[in-house]
């Protein structure tokens, strides 16, 4: 009986110490799977993950970036987690040799990293739409096709011609998973901030509405690319000619008509194009900005120069400045200058 019981517990010890030596295995494997580095990256990357992911698109980008050693300990976890039920879109900022407990917390908090969404130097709304979609999940396409809606235009008491105006060009924070109305909707509050008490009050000494504003500060850009001190001259220049009722006469609007922006030398034929944008036969302001205006150009229309002014020629030493007339004899004086410059250098267009 005694070596019956001693086989007995002996028995139980053996079974014991296997079924501890199996927990130990199969608790060192959890470990290893939860806790132990599984991104593998050797600097901080990020992780797009577009609007409606599923678990497997998250482990198929994660393997396609090669951003984790072993995506199949990545799924188990996930879904021992239950991340499939929260998957959030977004940029996430992953970190060197997380393991996949803080990956997938990471991911199923929704907490993203914001990008800085900057954008100037633009001319049209398919520029702007194509620059913006470089830095959110919206497509140029999509952007594109509200800022041509007349109806969204209206909504924002704009038209179609006027609508690139809410844009206000600076740097701002976004998600990366904006969408097209999202991000208009945030330029539409950026465009209510920056037109403060202040601004709308010099606006309304000149007697001009926002979007006029815009316009005219537009047409100074594109006028003065290069040396931005001298745009409240020109600014003080263009509204001395609307009070007067005189045409702007401005190359870039006619330039913006002809819609090619390469053109150097406004030619005589030019000037017959018929456009409500050729400010050589229409007078006032062409319908809407010939370029997105930056906040620069804007406060230059509005803090404009008070002076006599009423034309203006690049130098014809070329150093981007102008040389500015109050009559037009003196005026021609320096267009000769620069057309013999231009034809020297050989500039026909």
């Amino acid at each position: 009986m005694k070596k019956k019981g001693s086989a007995v517990k002996k028995a139980i010890f053996i079974a014991l110490a296997i079924f501890i030596v199996i927990g130990v295995v199969i608790g060192m494997i959890i470990y290893e799977k939860v806790f132990m580095p599984n991104v593998k990256i050797k600097e901080t990357t990020y992780l797009y993950i577009k609007t409606g992911s599923g678990l497997s698109d998250v482990q198929e980008s994660l393997y396609n970036q090669q951003i984790v050693e072993d995506t199949a300990s990545f799924k188990w976890v996930a879904e021992k987690k239950n991340y499939n039920k929260h998957v959030y879109p977004g940029r996430y900022k992953i970190e060197r040799k997380m393991n996949n407990n803080e990956l997938v917390d990471l991911l199923r908090s929704g907490i993203q990293e914001p990008i800085q969404l900057t954008f100037n130097n633009v001319r049209t709304k398919k520029e702007l739409a194509a620059k913006v979609s470089t830095y959110i999940e919206a497509t140029e396409s999509e952007i594109l096709t509200l800022l041509n809606s007349d109806e969204l235009a209206k909504s924002y008491g704009f038209n179609s011609q006027t609508f690139i105006s809410l844009f206000i060009p600076n740097s701002y924070e976004f998600y990366w998973n904006t969408t097209a109305e999202g991000f208009i909707k945030r330029m539409a509050k950026e465009y209510k901030n920056f037109w403060n008490e202040s601004r709308i009050a010099k606006a309304n000494a000149l007697g001009m509405k926002q979007s006029e504003v815009s316009t005219l500060a537009s047409i100074v850009q594109a006028e003065q690319l290069m040396r931005p001190d001298e745009r409240p001259r020109i600014a003080g220049l263009y509204l001395n000619r609307l009070k007067l009722g005189m045409r702007l006469q401005s190359d870039p609007t006619l330039i913006f008509a002809i819609g090619d922006f390469t053109i150097k030398r406004v030619l005589n034929k030019d000037m017959a194009i018929d456009s409500k944008y050729n400010t050589y036969l229409y007078a006032g302001l062409p319908p809407g900005p010939v370029n997105v205006p930056e906040i620069s150009s804007i406060d230059a229309v509005l803090n404009a120069e008070k002076h006599n002014y009423l034309y203006m020629c690049a130098k014809a030493d070329f150093t981007s400045y102008h040389n500015f007339a109050t009559n037009l004899a003196q005026h021609n004086v320096y267009a000769k200058e620069y057309q013999r410059e231009l034809s020297r250098r050989r500039i026909n267009r």
